[in-house]
């Protein structure tokens, strides 16, 4: 009887599970767009979403240490390039969309209390 029991509560937790983890991201999908997407040395993925109804920016980003997730962006144009910047506590992101030089490149710089902790050179993907 237990037996019984644990396979039909494994049975009935197994498509939830599946069902949640894929109906997640789709919920997402539907109500941001994304602007930019990135691939950036060191193994950083960075992609920028902005809501449709809202117009909020959003930080998407994962490299080897894990996942980072963050909203209230602001967009700026510098010399001819864009820069979405996101703020996390005393940490700044800043997303180079692009280059003077090359239009298909952008960087990543990350700061802490104003200084400067990262720049990994990126591309469009």
């Amino acid at each position: 009887m237990k037996t019984l029991l644990k396979i039909s509560a494994l049975l009935l937790a197994l498509p939830i599970s599946v069902l949640a983890n894929f109906s997640l991201p789709a919920s997402a999908d539907s109500t941001a767009g994304i602007i930019l997407s990135t691939k950036c040395q060191g193994g950083y993925n960075i992609n920028i979403w902005q809501n449709y109804t809202s117009g909020e920016l959003l930080y998407r980003g994962n490299n080897p240490n894990g996942n980072l997730s963050l909203g209230k962006g602001t967009k700026q144009a510098t010399e001819g390039v864009r820069v979405y910047k996101f703020r996390n506590r005393n940490y700044e992101y800043w997303v180079w969309d692009g280059t003077l030089d090359n239009p298909q490149s952008g960087t990543l710089e990350v700061y802490k209390n104003n200084r400067i902790l990262m720049r990994q050179a990126c591309k469009k993907s």
